[in-house]
């Protein structure tokens, strides 16, 4: 029994192999060292890397030429959040001390998750800054103007240490997850492949905090394959409290234990989950309630922002679209989205794959939502690569999400405004081309839950070129396992 191998079973992984020795044979042997995992973990090191150095304009200066920020596309939001949410004071972020709060009246607007971790990275950051004196004073800082500290030499050191300390955390991460996705299948180790050399990964990796969640939900769908329900849903529940994502996953093993009547399963997953969110939640409901509630209160009071349709129509339209208004047809929208993909997996031939439903789940969500970021691509990127591994359907889909993240760049740059003023249409243009690489997507991945015999992970393996084959002797049958 072979592994899956993209130029085996993938037409134009197999057409771009030409120039390289073709297609895997049957005597092709096997390294003694490096494995398909070892290979893979290679390779994501490598786009990490790059990731890096895509940033290295804006960290030569500390991203504080606001211009090349933009027109250079390393923008990061972790620099001006290490001042702007009093990280660099070591302040608990959710502390409600009246001094604190009245300097620093925005709070991290973020899951307790990311707020956790940002903190203890602010606290490594300042240690190996200071060496072996320990943390910095906070005296002066305390009597500036927070507003002043983005610029001040010492801060500027710290911030530098921050980013790299947060770069070399999601590199560890990112390595852990196409671990687990190599490993979700057992045979089909190089279905991770596509996470692993990414461009999305590459270019928004270090945007903000997104691969902490991604992380959580690689692991969840590798603990689902393997037989393990607690640990999904304690993986799902601190995802959760992560970012609000991983949540929808809940309700794709809601139709794959329905199907097959797993009540037991189902349980476990369910009350893991709400067990874990609780306790994750707990420190920060406990040290700072009203800090932890602006998370929910955010998101609700927030209007048609960047990468949105509602965007789109409120600039378009000349509309002023209320954020209620908002709220509320996104909440319809996305409710008939997922009654949608309730039906499709209820009524399908076979039980569909975890990655297809949450694929599908989340990525509806991101389509309705008032906002979405560049880095959201992250959320889709461990569900989409085992959802549907092929390398076409993946350079159509990233396609657009690389043609976005320069245009929203530029956009914010002002690169792309009209040479008469006003909105600059191309940014439209831009979330069309992306909304529209996302329903190709969309619609492969519901055609293969409809159709399974479309589905790559349950299509039989092709077998290899054959060799010394006695004449009407039978082509051996490779079948390809469908993971849980």
């Amino acid at each position: 029994m072979t592994d899956a191998a993209p130029t085996r079973e993938d037409p134009l992984a197999a057409t771009l192999s030409e120039g390289l020795g073709g297609p895997l044979g049957e005597r092709a042997g096997r390294h003694p060292w490096w494995t398909p995992v070892r290979v893979l973990l290679a390779l994501a090191a490598v786009v990490v890397a790059l990731g890096m150095l895509q940033k290295a304009p804006c960290y030569s200066d500390t991203w504080s030429d606001s211009d090349a920020r933009f027109s250079q596309m390393c923008y990061s939001d972790l620099p001006y959040l290490y001042t702007g949410r009093a990280l660099a004071e070591r302040a608990w972020p959710y502390s409600g001390d009246e001094s604190l709060r009245e300097r620093y009246p925005e709070v991290m607007e973020y899951p307790v998750g990311i707020s956790y971790w940002a903190w203890g990275t602010a606290l490594v950051a300042q240690g190996l800054t200071e060496g072996l004196g320990g943390l910095p004073d906070l005296a002066e800082r305390r009597a500036a103007d927070p507003g002043s500290l983005f610029g001040d030499a010492e801060v500027q050191r710290e911030i530098r240490a921050f980013v790299i300390v947060n770069a070399l955390g999601f590199a560890v991460l990112t390595l852990l997850a196409v671990w687990l996705l190599a490993r979700t299948h057992a045979r089909r180790p190089w279905d991770a492949l596509w996470f692993a050399v990414s461009p999305a990964l590459l270019l928004t990796g270090l945007v903000n905090w997104d691969l902490l969640a991604v992380v959580l939900v690689a692991g969840a769908l590798w603990a689902w394959a393997t037989g393990r329900p607690l640990l999904t849903g304690v993986l799902i529940g601190v995802g959760t409290a992560t970012k609000l994502y991983p949540l929808f996953l809940l309700g794709a093993v809601l139709v794959i234990c329905l199907r097959g009547r797993r009540w037991r399963e189902l349980g476990v997953v369910w009350l893991g989950a709400g067990v874990a969110w609780l306790l994750t939640n707990l420190p920060a409901v406990l040290t700072g309630y009203e800090q932890w509630r602006v998370f929910w209160s955010f998101n609700s009071e927030r209007g048609a922002d960047l990468g949105s349709l509602w965007l789109v129509a409120a600039q378009a339209g000349d509309l002023d679209i209320d954020p209620s208004t908002i709220n509320t047809a996104s909440l319809a929208f996305f409710a008939a989205w997922c009654a949608g993909v309730f039906v499709l997996g209820m009524l399908a031939p076979e039980t569909p794959r975890l990655a297809q439903l949450g694929f599908l789940l989340v990525a509806g969500f991101l389509l309705v939502n008032k906002v979405y970021s560049p880095q959201y691509v992250l959320w889709l990127l461990p569900l989409a690569v085992l959802a549907r591994p092929r390398l076409r359907d993946q350079l159509v889909w990233q396609a657009g999400e690389v043609f976005y993240f320069a245009a929203v760049w530029w956009y914010l740059g002002g690169l792309l405004d009209a040479g008469g003023g006003g909105d600059a249409g191309f940014y439209w243009v831009a979330i069309v081309l992306r909304v529209g690489a996302e329903l190709y997507l969309v619609a492969l991945v519901a055609r293969d839950v409809w159709r399974p015999q479309h589905d790559p992970v349950r299509r039989p393996l092709p077998p290899p070129p054959p060799t010394d084959v006695p004449p009407g002797a039978p082509a051996p049958v490779h079948e390809s396992p469908v993971s849980r």
